[in-house]
């Protein structure tokens, strides 16, 4: 091989400066993980103050009836903490996020693309949801009109998203406590001073006074429950920055991954119950309450005011609403642009930067609030949810059965260029399926029996797929090969991603091992940013003989 090295072209050296604040579309190396297990819990948690699940409760509710709304939350609070528990390990374990992770799990380099942009859509339907929140809280409190409001929420977000973790983990510890009062608040006081809204609240019907206890109609509601199921995206945007595990370490680091991995479902569903119990006593308790009960701007209101003057209830209903939307919506702005980020640049072998597709993604969200969204939410939910649960459900099913049982698919992760093939049909073929006929039961294509229990599909053929898939096709399409060419070990004594630095010969930084790989064409080592960007596939090693 020759030893020549080639000078890094602009295209790399944009990628270079931007991707090394976060480690955009990167192994997050050892040496920028400073932060505590604690810290990086909080930050994860700090991006749940979404005050959509306030919203979903209260939908599901008034659609369904309390009974079969509360044991709708309680299927989705298990599905999601079973799946997310292993993507939530793996990432915190192997410092890489969703997407990374998914490539190796099933999916293959480019068949991941695909989930990419059902995240992406996630991110962008949940900014519309919760910016919708916020400008019904400063229509309130401001007068200021709902179509000026959508603009404001999104374009407040713009700033403070632009320099990823660092100030995204400020903002989130900073904020956390008064949120936590501001919502606690109006629950606590309701509990003590009104204990007959708990009888009114178990007895509740739904708007039809037809709610009785009803398999489908639980089903449904936890159909929109689990297109929250895309959450674990976002936690692991953050658990991706755990610090190694050690002996030393070892409890806290456990505890920070349960409660911020898959644990956030337990908040998640909390809120979700406290949203239908307001909306439930807003009703019997309040002239047309039933038009407002499902706006957490009004929830939190009604409440407040039987605790204080009506100035100060309006300011802090206010300053509650906009507190969990900038919290929320920062997090779901970074990492939808990620997300789209990871697929342009996969697919073109061009780095456009992150803030072209923040401003894609708030740009679409800002179009789905102006088109008034909080209108038709359940529909909008439950239809993501069949390609949410598709995904998240596959990806757990082959890291769990396939990597740890069957032994089919590699335990550690891989995601560089080359070391992959472009599309692996395990993960797939299986999300593909899943989703495919979750959707048409969906919409009431394979009978209207089945249509209610469309979350069911997706997540038995989920489970079910992969490995038959992977045993079908003796795991061959996961790995194009096997050695790197690098003649170091990848982890260290305790398992953890190694932390020795190699130099990538193209864009002349220094990056951990992980996240390197041998050039085809030069003695030398190369990044797996630069392989993504390597249009003439100059770098990429070979497939395996």
């Amino acid at each position: 091989m020759t030893t020549e090295i080639p000078a890094a072209d602009a295209d790399v050296r944009a990628a270079t400066h931007e991707t090394l604040e976060d480690y955009t579309l990167r192994f997050a190396p050892r040496s920028y993980r400073r932060w505590s297990t604690g810290v990086v819990a909080v930050s994860a948690l700090g991006g749940i103050a979404y005050l959509a699940d306030f919203a979903i409760g209260a939908n599901i509710g008034i659609s369904y009836g309390t009974t079969n709304a509360l044991w709708g939350i309680g299927v989705f609070a298990v599905v999601i903490f079973l799946t997310g528990f292993p993507l939530a390990y793996y990432a915190a374990r192997y410092n890489l996020d969703l997407d990374l992770i998914t490539r190796g799990s099933g999916f293959g380099y480019y068949g991941s693309v695909v989930t990419n942009v059902i995240f992406a859509t996630f991110t962008f339907i949940f900014f519309a949801l919760e910016g919708s929140i916020m400008a019904q809280g400063l229509q309130l409190g401001l007068h200021v009109p709902l179509w000026l409001g959508y603009a404001v929420s999104t374009l407040v977000i713009f700033p403070l998203v632009i320099y990823g973790m660092k100030v995204l983990s400020t903002l989130q510890v900073w904020t956390t406590p008064l949120w936590l009062v501001l919502m606690v608040l109006p629950f606590a006081y309701l509990l003590i001073s009104h204990p007959d809204s708990i009888d009114s609240f178990f007895a509740y019907q739904g708007e039809d006074g037809a709610g009785g206890t009803n398999l489908g109609s639980i089903m449904l509601a936890a159909g929109v429950c689990l297109s929250l199921i895309a959450q674990i995206a976002e936690q692991i945007d953050y658990l991706r920055f755990m610090p190694p595990r050690t002996p030393e370490n070892s409890r806290k680091w456990w505890t920070a991954v349960v409660l911020a991995g898959p644990g956030w479902v337990i908040f998640g569903a909390i809120k979700q119950i406290i949203g239908l119990f307001l909306a439930v006593y807003i009703i019997a308790s309040v002239t047309d309450g039933a038009a407002v009960a499902n706006q957490p701007v009004h929830q939190f209101l009604e409440i407040y005011r039987d605790i204080m003057p009506g100035w100060l209830a309006l300011t802090l209903a206010v300053v509650l609403v906009v507190i969990s939307q900038i919290k929320i919506n920062v997090t779901n702005a970074y990492s939808g642009s990620l997300a789209w980020t990871n697929s342009y640049t996969r697919v073109t072998k061009h780095y456009p930067g992150r803030i072209v597709f923040l401003g894609v993604n708030l740009a679409i969200a800002l179009v789905l609030m102006e088109a008034n969204m909080f209108d038709f939410l359940n529909t909008i939910l439950g239809f993501y949810a069949n390609c949410g649960m598709a995904w998240v459900v596959v990806v757990a099913s082959d890291i769990a059965i396939n990597k740890y049982v069957l032994k089919l698919s590699p335990k550690e992760p891989e995601f560089r260029r080359g070391m992959l093939y472009a599309v692996n049909p395990v993960g797939f073929g299986s999300m593909l399926l899943a989703a495919g006929l979750s959707i048409l039961a969906f919409f009431g294509a394979l009978g209207d029996t089945l249509k209610p229990y469309s979350p069911l599909v997706a997540i038995v053929l989920g489970v079910v797929l992969p490995p038959i898939i992977a045993l079908a096709t003796r795991g061959r399409y996961y790995l194009r090969r096997a050695d790197d060419g690098i003649p170091l070990p990848m982890y260290d004594e305790f398992g953890n991603p190694s932390g020795e630095q190699l130099t990538c010969h193209v864009c002349r930084q220094q990056y951990e091992r992980p996240d390197m790989a041998a050039c085809r064409t030069h003695d030398a080592y190369v990044c797996s940013l630069c392989l993504s960007t390597d249009k003439i596939a100059d770098h990429v090693l070979p497939a395996a003989s």
